[in-house]
């Protein structure tokens, strides 16, 4: 009996992680990055990027929960919602889940991963392209928030590595962007790298970010596809008391949203703010 073959993950140099390909479903070039997706016993479905797991249908939930609901709870009135990326569909399906959100747009690249998984993935969608407060909008997000005229309550960006069609959506000109289309009292996420691993992209991203918000930070989750330690996510907004909220209030507007999750709940909320001792030590010179 031949053994299954694996698929291994380039994004670390001299060590990685790989995968059994127990089904290969689709692999192929699109028109900006090479796309496979394939299935594995141990996380399900899996669709990789540029040799760089993206999400798998074992844990994709944590991810998608931290950085849709924290943002949302936290601001407490979000209406607008924008979406940088996503193309999986994952994000896009616990942000409707929140009923007072009005409108989410989504600005996501490349329309192949969109389609893609749809097909191939359609448990992260779960149904949510259908919503009738969606709009796709197929464009590169640097472009679309340096040119918009909209007005959004939560940004956020979920976006590859800062490595080819990924790379713009960690610079200055995108983050300025980002503060622009925000309304007044809003809150940006983002996709931060596991910061073990890569902790330059955290102190590069605080520093940016500090030219535009006057409270920018950091909070984490678990999340075990992505190799190596905590994941974080960049936080930024001009309400430093939006990232101190009591538990009360937390507890409150979850019960509110009527929301079940798998990893989030008010608790984990408070707690995600709290960043391991050597990521504060980097960021230090950063603040200074």
């Amino acid at each position: 009996m031949s053994e299954k073959p694996t698929w291994n993950e380039t994004l670390h140099n001299g060590f990685g992680q790989y995968f059994s390909v127990d089904q290969p479903l689709y692999r192929d070039k699109t028109d900006h990055q090479d796309l496979v997706i394939f299935e594995n016993a141990a996380f399900g479905r899996i669709m990789a990027l540029d040799g760089v797991v993206q999400t798998t249908e074992r844990d994709e939930f944590i991810y998608h929960e931290m950085m849709a609901h924290v943002p949302i709870l936290a601001h407490g009135a979000a209406k607008s919602v924008l979406i940088i990326g996503g193309g999986d569909g994952g994000m896009l399906r616990e942000v409707t889940r929140h009923p007072g959100v009005e409108s989410i747009t989504m600005v996501e690249i490349d329309a192949g991963v969109v389609s893609f998984c749809q097909q191939y993935l359609p448990n992260h969608s779960a149904g949510a392209y259908a919503d009738p407060r969606f709009t796709l909008v197929i464009d590169d997000g640097v472009n679309f928030v340096t040119q918009t005229q909209q007005k959004f309550d939560v940004i956020i960006s979920d976006c590859t590595d800062p490595i080819g069609p990924g790379e713009s959506l960690f610079t200055s000109e995108f983050y300025a962007g980002c503060k622009n289309a925000l309304h007044p009292g809003g809150i940006f996420v983002a996709q931060n790298g596991v910061c073990f691993l890569q902790q330059d992209e955290a102190v590069t991203s605080h520093r940016k970010l500090s030219h535009y918000f006057s409270d920018v930070s950091f909070y984490q989750a678990a999340v075990p596809t992505y190799y190596g330690g905590i994941m974080t996510f960049a936080w930024a907004s001009d309400n430093p008391a939006l990232r101190e909220l009591d538990l009360p209030t937390l507890t409150s507007r979850f019960a509110a949203a009527g929301l079940r999750c798998r990893y989030y709940n008010p608790a984990i909320h408070l707690g995600s703010f709290a960043l391991p001792q050597y990521l504060l030590d980097a960021l230090a010179p950063a603040a200074e």
